[in-house]
């Protein structure tokens, strides 16, 4: 039980290390494509922003499957060796 804790304190920790590594890389823009969209209409910036979001929905849905995936494959394993430590003992 304490080493599941200290592992999701990792886990939690990891995490946040990593979000704030990566946090100077969420302002860093493409100066051509600002240009473009202060340049654009109202109807050619709902564009972009569309655009945007378009091509961000395919790798966030491969990420949600894979995360879903490993996921389910660990909580899988996890069981499987508790039972095989539960049968070994002779419980």
């Amino acid at each position: 039980m304490i080493f599941a804790t200290k592992m999701k304190l990792r886990s939690i920790l990891l995490a946040a290390i990593l979000t704030l590594w990566a946090a100077p890389a969420f302002s860093q823009g493409c100066a051509m494509c600002a240009h473009y969209v202060e340049a654009s209409s109202k109807e050619g910036q709902k564009a972009v922003n569309k655009g945007v979001l378009l091509l961000l929905v395919p790798p966030a849905g491969f990420m949600t499957v894979g995360i879903a995936m490993a996921y389910r494959y660990s909580r899988k394993r996890d069981s499987e060796q508790v039972e095989n430590l539960t049968v070994g003992s002779g419980k």
